[in-house]
């Protein structure tokens, strides 16, 4: 849920790699033990050491139960003489705190409510920063919203140097603002553009680059591999290090000296002066959310607000406006179409069908192009060993270079190091041959979209695996127990529908028939919640879910462009409903030929419900070639000789296709109703898709919206807009256009229901 990415424009820091001595060489000195449910407080040589844990969850969060809990433990701590010292640590190895409880905030229900639980996180942690006594936040593992907040207001900040510890305030993902100090504290300990980065973005930064940026203050090394149970040993002894740290501080021993590099220095003194604010940072943020939102997310320019209040005016007059924003934006629709999705997110990374029997470990995918290339690259570095088939030498290079390219990437961007690199090519197995599958868990397919093709591989698939191999189709629109048909396994058989570029795009959409077994069903779904994918359930039917909706929506994107909407008219309106991508440039991203070919095979099987640009004029654009950007040429020309950051230029061949064959419209075509027919065939058949049994569930039919096709995050996807928007009011606006067009308007019966009786919701 990417909604805004903008290019906006450090002391005692000593280097601690590992303390002489093992870690047992500190020794425990206990003087007394607090238990709690949540929270412990260890007193060692007058040192507070407070640890959290939620016992319920895997991760920390800013529960009822954990900040109450931890309340008491800090006024022991500020108020105890015999404690000099605190240090705030998780008991979890993969997390510190990951924010606040989205549970409480649902609870809110109004503004007013949300404002006094912000207030509240504001207390403590004033409280908390007010403390005499020097407290150290000991971070590994996610450090985020809340807990982000928790950490800056602590005296001093430790954080082990590894991927899985990453510091952020990602509440602007949920529609919010960090509510419990974070707009203000966060500019006051580093840069204002950087500070602004990582509030308008979500930007999650690791420890390294926090030391850099001066929100940290040290790093430490994590125990080396080959120690039993590394993560619990290196959190023990970053415990050592804190307590350590704490009580040097407290003694005067150490001291923290903040001064960062001159040119850091130079800046925030121009920073200082609120017309160079204004202008060269204020304006340049506020012009980089309203070109990446469309102005349609109020919680980005409500942190700009807020942030430029605290500066302005002082830190409690950014507080209060803090906590006022906070309570504002947790009442607005977009705030709850973020926080569904986000449910709905959690959901799909839980496998409904439990634990597989036999996990698999050898994934084989069949067909070495872009697809087939993408599932290859996002299964090696999570520990599978891939056969990479193709059908002639070329196409296998083509795809191990694809495949170079993406881990070249990651190498660039530091996600990796080179022998990490090495390590994951090193599991992938280039192959001609059949028979290098022969060991293969779950064999993946990723061929032409031809039922006889599709055929032709499962027969020649099962000469060679195992009797209990998996076979999945990365099919997008054939009905997988057609495919199944060619099988002597058909329990073995299941779609595993990627979306393209693979290795960017979140979703796997799996699809089962009547025949797949809850084994076959389980394992493919292991594989993807391990590839790192959302993952939702379909039944099977022609299009399934994300491929039948997407359909009926471009078939009257199609209709549009012949009733005289040019190509970038199309994608101005759909890019301002707060689609990611314009509509007429989706079509040339999918590719023509794609989208003709799954079209004409739908139509045959939805008839008149399908109905929208004529027949003859994909006819016309495949005779011209203009297949879209692979071609080079679309609704628009794609010349790699143009100038970055041009607009691309309509193609004026193309237009002449749409002249001649050219609709009159039915209807004003005002831009409202250019954006709502858009809108209503996709939801209208998302809906069916429900009433249909299709769809299990409401939440995954948004989920496969938003992170599939890229439906507007802020409606939260199909079935929470209808909620919003009002079925009585989307069925009277779907009635205007039937009348006008015919019966591909006609609303599903189960929009019907909701629209005759207002207490029906699809979410609660």
């Amino acid at each position: 849920m990417n909604i805004a990415r903008l290019n906006i424009l450090g002391t005692l820091r000593p280097t601690l790699s590992r303390l002489p001595g093992s870690y047992y060489s500190f020794g425990r000195h206990f003087t007394s033990t607090s238990d709690g449910n949540y929270v412990t407080c260890d007193v060692r040589n007058g040192v507070a050491v407070v640890k959290f844990s939620d016992p319920k969850e895997k991760v920390n969060s800013l529960s009822e139960g954990l900040t109450s809990e931890m309340k008491v433990h800090l006024d022991r701590l500020l108020t105890d003489s015999s404690i000099i010292a605190g240090v705030l640590i998780s008991g979890k190895p993969s997390n510190f705190i990951v924010g606040a409880d989205i549970g409480m905030l649902e609870k809110c229900k109004s503004a007013g409510e949300a404002e006094t639980l912000a207030r509240g996180g504001q207390e403590m942690l004033l409280r908390l920063r007010s403390s005499s006594k020097p407290i150290v936040a000991a971070i590994m593992g996610q450090c985020l919203g809340g807990g982000l907040e928790v950490a800056m207001n602590c005296h001093y900040r430790i954080a082990v140097k590894d991927k899985k510890t990453v510091l952020g305030l990602p509440e602007v993902m949920l529609g919010l603002l960090p509510g419990a100090t974070g707009t203000q504290r966060l500019p006051a300990l580093i840069s204002l553009p950087e500070a602004l980065t990582m509030m308008l973005t979500g930007k999650q930064v690791r420890a390294d680059k926090a030391k850099k940026l001066g929100l940290v203050d040290l790093t430490v090394n994590p125990l080396g591999p080959g120690i039993k149970s590394p993560e619990s040993l290196t959190l023990e002894y970053l415990e050592e290090v804190a307590v350590q740290i704490a009580e040097q501080l407290a003694k005067g021993k150490l001291t923290t000296n903040r001064t960062r590099p001159l040119p850091e220095r130079i800046q925030a003194l121009l920073f200082k002066n609120q017309w160079v604010r204004d202008n060269l940072v204020f304006a340049k943020a506020k012009q980089g959310v309203m070109k990446q939102t469309q102005g349609l997310y109020p919680a980005p320019l409500k942190i700009l607000d807020v942030v430029k209040t605290g500066l302005e005016r002082g830190e409690q007059a950014g507080l209060e406006a803090e906590r006022r924003g906070f309570g504002e934006l947790s009442q607005t629709p977009h705030s709850k179409s973020l926080i569904g999705l986000f449910r709905g997110q959690t959901l799909c990374k839980k496998n409904r069908f439990g634990k597989p029997a036999r996990e698999p470990k050898t994934i084989s995918v069949l067909g070495a192009g872009l697809m087939g290339a993408g599932i290859a690259a996002v299964s090696l570095d999570k520990g599978y060993d891939v056969v990479l088939k193709d059908m002639n030498a070329n196409g296998l290079t083509r795809g191990d270079q694809q495949i170079q390219k993406i881990y070249g990437g990651y190498l660039k961007k530091k996600k990796i190091t080179q022998s990490e690199k090495d390590v994951y090519l090193s599991r992938l197995n280039p192959t001609l041959n059949y028979a290098d599958i022969a060991n293969s868990d779950i064999v993946i397919e990723a061929v032409f979209e031809d039922i006889k093709v599709k055929h032709a591989v499962v027969k020649e698939v099962e000469k060679y695996v195992r009797p209990d191999c998996i076979f999945a189709s990365n099919t997008s629109a054939l009905p997988i127990a057609q495919i199944a048909e060619a099988s002597q396994r058909p329990e073995n058989v299941v779609g595993m529908h990627y979306f393209s570029p693979v290795d960017k795009m979140q979703l796997l959409e799996i699809i089962t028939t009547d025949k797949t077994s809850k084994e076959a069903a389980s394992q493919a779904v292991q594989v993807g919640l391990k590839q790192g994918k959302v993952v939702i359930v379909v039944k099977d039917g022609p299009g399934f879910y994300t491929t039948r909706i997407l359909s009926f929506t471009m078939s009257e994107a199609f209709r549009l462009l012949q009733e005289g909407v040019e190509p970038t008219k199309l994608d101005k309106l759909s890019k301002a409903y707060g689609w990611p991508v314009g509509t007429a440039t989706l079509l040339d991203e999918v590719g023509m030929d794609v989208g003709a070919h799954i079209g004409v095979y739908l139509e045959g099987i939805f008839k008149e419900r399908i109905a929208g640009g004529t027949r003859e004029l994909g006819d016309a654009i495949m005779a011209s070639g203009f297949y879209g950007r692979k071609a080079g040429k679309g609704w628009y020309i794609y010349d790699n000789s143009a100038k970055k950051g041009s607009p691309r230029q309509m193609n004026p061949e193309a237009l002449a296709i749409l002249k001649r064959h050219s609709l009159t419209p039915k209807l004003e075509n005002t831009d409202e109703q250019i954006q709502m027919r858009l809108i209503v065939r996709m939801v209208n058949e998302a809906i069916l898709c429900l009433q249909e049994g299709v769809l299990h569930n409401p939440l995954e039919g948004d989920v496969g919206a938003v992170f599939g096709l890229g439906f507007p995050p802020f409606h939260g996807g199909p079935f929470r807009f209808v909620d919003h928007y009002g079925a009585g009011r989307l069925v009277s606006l779907m009635e205007t256009f039937q009348n006008a067009y015919g019966p591909e308007f006609a609303p599903c019966q189960l929009l019907l229901d909701h629209a005759k009786d207002p207490t029906l919701r699809f979410h609660k």
